[in-house]
């Protein structure tokens, strides 16, 4: 029954798939709010600051400029308000060098020095220090904007360098025991400390053995319980923070045991490198962005049988490595990738993700000089403002091209849906329905009839609630699109109106238009839209 039914929806299909050519589609979309596939965590969204120096350099360009944790300039204006816009954003310091800081408490015997460059030494730089008066102003910075705070520890220090990347020892927890005191004393507060970054599996640059890694989180573990233990608030304990690979993960959850790490980080760029001729045409091909699934499941089998204790963590993404891609990055094109991988994380029961970057490298939401929001910012504040933490299951009958996805509404009743056109000549025209007014299925993507369904949905029009009403409703849309049809433009267009810092430096409000909630929803080619329906009903999300 199932094959045949398949069957019945490759046939019907046939006309979409056509249909693309003539620049028109008629899609049904179903969304099941009957029961939540996922959950995300109320801070979602993250982004990252790293530690990179001005000099960092990829591809014959330099594009970090003054933007890590050492010198980023907090006193900017434009700085504190993109941040205080999420109300609140979860920030994580952290990257390549992290596992190179030295932290300057009184302790410290060594000099406390900024970053070098040293060809001959990790990633080609010389070890940093984060000196205190800079914790301080960060902290103070933090405090203000309210930011929900992940620092990353140097999880290689005391080690010593073996053949291929290898690095043995135990770990020296000395000078991080007396950074985390400090920090306590002072009564910053800290969200999370994560543990090293990027030395799982064969590692990045350095790799350190599973068994070696769980030994010394369950020493973190220990010194985080004791230098805490009079405090109101204990944060997590988070891990690895580097690249999947399906044996070291499930060997360091073996090595740890319960009550250890509280979640597992990973990071994903799925882009390939910045330099990439393609970058674009990754971007913009479904096949291409699917291949990444593969990774969510297997990560969510591994937690289930390893970790049931632990959450996951996208801990690091910025589509493309090494400081992501020049003039793709920080344009309009990249919100395709961001929001669609925003999308397929929270389906496999991602609680955060985190961005790379918040400023610096080709791929910050903020220009690095300008401090001006990218494309991708406004992306990432919509998301925050309008998806709530219930994840829900949606069907479609139509090509790839059309990505799709549901939360329950943040902060209110209601549905929001999540569309990405990816098509350059289609405009996709939808029927969006309500799985409690039909007899349906839903298994992944795909509808799943149960009766007469289809000829129920060419029955009806895109009414997607079951709550009466005699006055009219209407529904929220949020359409973005490139500034002058420019998919490489540095602005985004909101409902036809340019997003761009107010006269007196604010960031500008994020207005929906109000339609008629039984009118057909459309998306046209290369543009973006959240739906917000008030008036779904969905159980999963009373």
């Amino acid at each position: 029954m199932e094959f045949c039914f398949s069957l019945f929806l490759l046939l019907t299909s046939i006309p979409v798939i056509l249909a693309q050519e003539k620049g028109a589609a008629h899609v049904n979309i179903v969304i099941d709010g009957t029961m939540a596939i996922g959950g995300v965590g109320n801070n979602y969204i993250c982004a990252t600051i790293d530690w990179w120096p001005h000099d960092k350099c990829n591809y014959n360009q330099c594009p970090w400029g003054y933007t890590s944790a050492m010198n980023l300039n907090l006193s900017h204006p434009l700085l504190a308000k993109a941040i205080q816009a999420f109300k609140p954003l979860r920030i994580r310091i952290g990257g390549s060098l992290q596992d190179r800081v030295l932290y300057g408490v009184e302790s410290l015997k060594a000099p406390c020095h900024p970053f070098q460059r040293r060809k001959d030494e990790l990633f080609g730089f010389s070890t940093g220090c984060l000196r205190m008066s800079r914790w301080d102003e960060l902290n103070q910075f933090f405090s203000k904007t309210g930011v929900v705070l992940t620092f990353g520890l140097n999880a290689l220090s005391g080690r010593h360098h073996t053949s291929k990347g290898v690095w043995n020892g135990d770990w020296d927890s000395t000078n991080a025991y007396d950074f985390i005191k400090y920090t306590v004393q002072k009564g910053y507060q800290i969200d999370s400390w994560e543990f090293g970054n990027e030395l799982s599996g064969s590692g990045v640059g350095a790799s350190v053995s599973a068994q070696q890694y769980g030994k010394d989180l369950i020493n973190l573990r220990r010194i985080i319980d004791e230098l805490y233990k009079n405090s109101g608030f204990k944060p997590s304990l988070l891990a690895p923070g580097g690249f999947y690979e399906h044996k070291w993960f499930a060997n360091l959850l073996e090595a740890t045991g319960s009550n250890v790490v509280n979640s597992i980080t990973h990071h994903i760029y799925n882009l390939g490198p910045g330099d990439d001729p393609n970058l674009v045409n990754k971007i913009l091909n479904p096949y291409h962005l699917n291949r990444i699934a593969a990774t969510f499941i297997d990560l969510e089998q591994t937690m289930k049988v390893h970790g049931p204790w632990a959450s996951a963590w996208v801990g690091e993404s910025g589509g493309a490595y090494n400081s992501g891609g020049r003039e793709v990055s920080n344009t309009f094109v990249d919100s395709f990738w961001y929001l669609d991988q925003l999308g397929m994380a929270s389906k496999y029961n991602s609680k955060v993700y985190c961005r790379q970057s918040l400023i610096g490298g080709n791929y910050g939401l903020l220009d690095k000089t300008t401090f001006v929001p990218n494309p991708d910012y406004y992306s990432a504040l919509l998301w925050h403002q309008l998806m709530g933490d219930g994840v829900l299951a949606v069907g479609n009958d139509t090509a790839p091209h059309l990505r799709t996805y549901a939360h329950c509404s943040k902060g209110r009743a209601g549905v929001t849906l999540l569309l990405i056109n990816l098509s350059n000549r289609t405009e996709f025209i939808l029927n969006v329905k309500n799985s409690l007014n039909l007899n349906v299925v839903l298994h992944g993507n795909t509808i799943h009839r149960q009766g007469s369904f289809m000829r129920g949905v060419k029955r009806t029009i895109s009414w997607v609630g079951t709550k009466a009403s005699d006055a009219p409703l209407y529904r929220e849309e949020y359409h973005l699109t490139p500034h002058n049809g420019y998919l490489r433009s540095r602005i985004m267009v909101l409902n036809g109106t340019p997003l761009e810092i107010s006269k007196d430096g604010n960031i500008p409000k994020l207005d929906p238009v109000l339609v008629k909630e039984n009118s057909p929803v459309s998306i046209s080619p290369y543009s973006i839209k959240f739906v917000v329906f008030p008036n779904f009903d969905a159980s999963a999300c009373a």
